[in-house]
């Protein structure tokens, strides 16, 4: 295995001119020292945000008599996954799952779809009182979702009912973030290419979904990467949208919700643990989504404030 020598690490570091600190900067000893510094915050920051976390994991092995224990212990005294397994089946989690990741999915296309085809017309078709609908949308987005809820809760009660899935797919896809995510994406298409496009035949249609969607994979990416965790972790809507009468409707949220309250209730099965089990099978797929796409995660969090 090649390791590199020191001489070949300052000539890398030699060659650093971005970043907070170029080489040059290196040579003063205060700037080294508010480097680590940095480094020394950015670790303890990193442990305080992992903390809830890693406790949670942690505690959901643990029994009832180890979590309220006056003599506390971190690690449990085993770690028996059988509690899991059993609070799985007799809750009905398969079920549960399978509702929460039927909306996740089509809420992400319903994401996608609406709104890159309305950030399209805008963005490049540019019809008459694009402007005004341009507005709107960022008025929309500038009114708090808890003020919204009530009125969008009513108008669709009346209009589908309660425990129809498809408004649930249509609210959580509409968002004017996204919408703005694709805005943004599509100004910065070359106007000589749509151009072309329109010389060679093509309609409105047919160059959004030959031309501009293809080209459009990145932003579609982070977008439903947002739409999916944003999906997965609503409790509002589903709670108000699906109710709360039938669980083969429920949502993970919704199922999370309902068996917390149910610890300590009389003839209740369910305890503090169990909770604490439930809580950790919901954060697993959510971390598993982050390790796959963290870095599409990241460069968007670091772009959405540039410009080009």
């Amino acid at each position: 295995m090649y390791l590199p020598s020191r001489k070949a690490k300052r000539g890398r570091l030699h060659e650093k001119m971005n970043g907070l600190m170029s080489f040059s900067d290196y040579k003063k000893k205060r700037n080294v020292v508010s480097y680590w510094v940095f480094i020394v915050l950015l670790i303890m920051f990193s442990l305080l945000a992992a903390a809830p976390i890693v406790w949670l994991l942690v505690s959901s092995f643990k029994s009832v008599q180890e979590i309220n224990s006056v003599n506390y212990r971190f690690f449990p005294n085993s770690l028996d996954i059988r509690p899991f397994i059993e609070l799985w089946q007799n809750e009905g989690l398969t079920g549960i799952f399978i509702n929460t990741f039927v909306v996740v999915i089509f809420s992400v296309i319903s994401a996608v779809i609406f709104n890159s085809i309305l950030a399209y017309v805008i963005a490049i078709i540019k019809p008459a009182g694009y402007k005004v609908i341009d507005k709107m949308i960022l008025l929309a987005y500038m009114i708090p979702s808890a003020i919204a809820i009530y009125p969008l809760s009513i108008a669709v009660t009346n209009v589908f009912g309660r425990g129809s899935y498809l408004p649930l797919f249509l609210i959580l896809g509409s968002n004017a973030y996204y919408y703005m995510l694709f805005k943004n994406y599509f100004e910065k298409f070359p106007k000589s290419l749509i151009e072309a496009s329109r010389i060679d035949g093509l309609n409105n249609l047919k160059v959004f979904f030959k031309v501009v969607l293809p080209l459009a994979r990145p932003i579609i990416g982070v977008v439903a990467i947002f739409a999916m965790t944003a999906s997965y972790s609503d409790f509002l809507l589903p709670y108000i949208i699906l109710g709360m009468q039938d669980q083969s409707t429920w949502t993970l949220m919704v199922a999370v919700y309902s068996i917390s309250n149910r610890v300590g209730a009389s003839g209740s099965s369910i305890q503090l643990n169990n909770v604490l089990q439930l809580l950790t099978l919901s954060i697993i797929p959510q971390i598993i989504i982050f390790i796959i796409f963290q870095k599409q995660i990241m460069n968007q969090g670091v772009n959405s404030g540039m410009k080009e």
